[in-house]
């Protein structure tokens, strides 16, 4: 059932931007992704729309987000902000406000959920993972939702350590500045990167190191006396840009 509003002429809905990294077999650095539903039902029945569903009554947003984010995809994120509130005129054939929330996801945290709901016989179907860059053709306004999150997302990188919340510690800090360089969309320099991490005391090195072909690289773990919406490694930089 959904809530609706004096005369019944308003329903009520919540979606979700659900964003991870991930990195192609040919490609050398993450990208960020998300997942798209098939619309199985008319308006726009065939195209890719965002996870969502009606809003009951007896729910508030962010239950009402994270249920039918789980319904439809599976996952269930640990965070979950709410984003902004849609609800132009015309946006669907009913007068619709979507409550639009947005998470991130580990990539190991994806891949985990949904191998649990292959086991459980319990996948959702008409799921698909793309490219946020490359999103097919979207039902309604979610293409404008989508390019909202990210310019939200690549603002909020520039202040807080939201870009963390794509990686598990430990990591070395070519990792975390992949993540940074797929959110903004441009690459950082490593050297002056290193220095703004170190300066911004959000990170703590460990005694681990990543071995490979290359010279082996330290982990570092976050520094869980710092809060995630305290100024992160790219503060400075933003305020000389700017």
């Amino acid at each position: 059932m959904a809530t609706r509003t004096q005369g019944d002429d308003i329903r009520v809905a919540v979606s979700t931007v659900i964003l991870t990294l991930r990195r192609a077999p040919t490609d050398d650095a993450p990208s960020l992704a998300l997942p798209l539903v098939r619309r199985t039902r008319d308006p726009h029945q065939g195209d890719w729309a965002l996870p969502g569903g009606w809003l009951e009554p007896s729910e508030n947003l962010e239950d009402a987000a994270a249920r039918t984010l789980h319904e439809t995809t599976g996952l269930s994120p640990s965070y979950l902000e709410q984003l902004y509130a849609f609800g132009a005129v015309h946006r669907s054939p009913q007068r619709v406000v979507s409550i639009v929330y947005w998470a991130l996801l580990r990539a190991d945290e994806v891949d985990a959920q949904s191998a649990a709901h292959v086991r459980s016989g319990l996948a959702p179907e008409n799921v698909q993972w793309f490219d946020a860059a490359a999103v097919p053709p979207l039902a309604f306004d979610h293409r404008q939702i989508i390019d909202y999150a990210l310019r939200r997302l690549r603002h909020k990188a520039g202040y807080s350590r939201v870009a963390h919340g794509f990686l598990a510690p430990p990591f070395p800090l070519a990792d975390l500045r992949e993540a940074y360089e797929a959110i903004l969309g441009r690459r950082l320099d490593p050297a002056n990167f290193r220095r703004q991490v170190e300066s911004a005391d959000t990170l703590v090195p460990t005694n681990e190191f990543r071995t490979g072909s290359h010279r082996p690289a330290r982990l570092y773990r976050y520094n869980d006396n710092v809060e995630l919406a305290d100024r992160g490694p790219l503060a400075a930089e933003e305020k000389r840009t700017r």
